[in-house]
């Protein structure tokens, strides 16, 4: 009687075999490479030495003729490394997976094959509703490279652009205070028996780290505005000497800024950043003294600056020379595919090890954090949020 009132028979009951999961084998992996459209964009996802490695484990590269012609790479250059040009965008947007710098245009989208991959920047703040519905229509699957986090937490492509950009910022003013620039004829550098150049950096995330580094390595004067003292107290440790740090206070702040020849912008907030030198404070600043405002991609952190370009990239206001070019990392775009593409080059033969995308993501957290569009389902809750779309969270997808 007992045994009939049982939910399993005898044979379920016996012990069973072990069944292990088998891993999928490596997948070769077909990249196509386009070359960028959007304005002065000079940057390439992939250098000639990156193909070569991804061609030496059995991949194929794809590029659009020219694409790393910008940042001084030829095609040449790349089929010597065994990637493969075309003329044709169409052949290389139609690739499993298309890899950009900067996100695909609406026209772009098009060309897309259903079900591919793509990986490249999302800026969320200049994205449409369309743009996303396109995604979701080709059933694509995205990753955005600027959220994908790396073991210790951080973000290497955002860092990494972070980096050349504090550095570029120093260079920069250094090149704008000089007489054949109609600066104040400054020079950056540690002359004996001249007082050094007194240099103001607001923000210390890695653009402002960056800044300080180099603007000592010149041998500036540093000074350092930041509201966060963990952020200070990190900046002190990675320089590896004391400098002079404080808490934003109008005060203080204003008695450097009467003083200082440089004042570089490098703050950052959640969808804007926060104006902190105000038009008045640039007024009693030094004639010929140099503003970068790193920040202006995010609004600005100073009042009067004004989106500048490359080809015109600096205005004058109160006497004081602004530069407020976006994109300051395309200005060195050799050094800025480099960077990109050494992120990158890992993430793909890392792909491949593990069989395809679907794998990797199940076991990296940090790419699965990039993953914004899952075979055209929306993953991310900020896109969704901000575009108000319905999401449906990754873990539910993949396990």
């Amino acid at each position: 009687m007992a045994e009939s009132l049982s939910p399993f028979t005898k044979q379920q009951l016996l012990p069973q075999e072990e069944t292990l999961e088998i891993l999928k084998h490596k997948q070769e992996l077909f990249i196509g490479i386009p070359k960028e459209t959007s304005y002065q964009e000079k940057r390439v996802c992939l250098t000639p030495d990156a193909v070569a490695a991804l061609v030496a484990h059995g991949h194929r590269v794809l590029i659009e003729s020219c694409a790393g012609k910008e940042a001084n790479f030829s095609d040449k250059d790349y089929t010597e490394a065994g990637g493969e040009i075309t003329n044709d965008t169409q052949k290389v947007f139609s690739c499993p997976i298309v890899l950009k710098v900067e996100p695909p245009t609406i026209k772009e989208l098009e060309l897309l094959n259903p079900q591919a991959i793509l990986i490249s920047a999302l800026q969320i703040k200049i994205r449409s509703k369309k743009y996303f519905e396109m995604l979701a229509n080709k059933r694509v699957t995205a990753l955005a490279f600027e959220y994908i986090r790396d073991e210790d937490g951080t973000y290497p492509a955002v860092r990494s652009l972070s980096e050349i950009a504090g550095t570029a910022s120093v260079l920069i003013a250094s090149e704008l205070m000089a007489n054949v620039n109609n600066g104040n004829g400054l020079m950056l550098g540690n002359i004996s028996g001249v007082p050094p150049a007194e240099v103001v950096i607001v923000g210390a995330g890695t653009v402002g780290e960056f800044a300080a580094r180099s603007a000592l390595g010149l041998g500036a004067n540093v000074k350092v505005f930041d509201n966060s003292i963990t952020k200070l107290r990190c900046i002190q440790t990675n320089l590896g000497r004391p400098i002079y740090t404080s808490t934003i206070q109008p005060k203080n702040l204003m008695k450097a800024l009467k003083r200082c020849d440089v004042l570089i912008g490098a703050v950052r907030g959640k969808n804007r950043s926060p104006i902190l030198v105000t038009e008045a404070m640039v007024e009693h600043m030094k004639k010929g003294a140099v503003i970068i405002d790193v920040s202006i991609d995010m609004g600005g952190c100073i009042e009067t600056s004004e989106i500048t370009t490359h080809d015109h990239p600096t205005f004058e206001k109160f006497g004081v020379i602004h530069y407020c070019v976006p994109n300051i990392p395309a200005r060195y775009s050799r050094t800025a595919s480099v960077s990109i593409s050494n992120i990158f080059t890992p993430y793909l033969l890392k792909i491949a090890e593990e069989g395809g995308l679907e794998n990797s993501l199940r076991f990296d957290k940090g790419l699965k954090n990039g993953l914004y569009f899952y075979h055209g389902v929306l993953t991310n809750k900020s896109v969704a949020d901000w575009f108000n779309l319905p999401h449906t969270d990754i873990n539910f997808l993949i396990f």
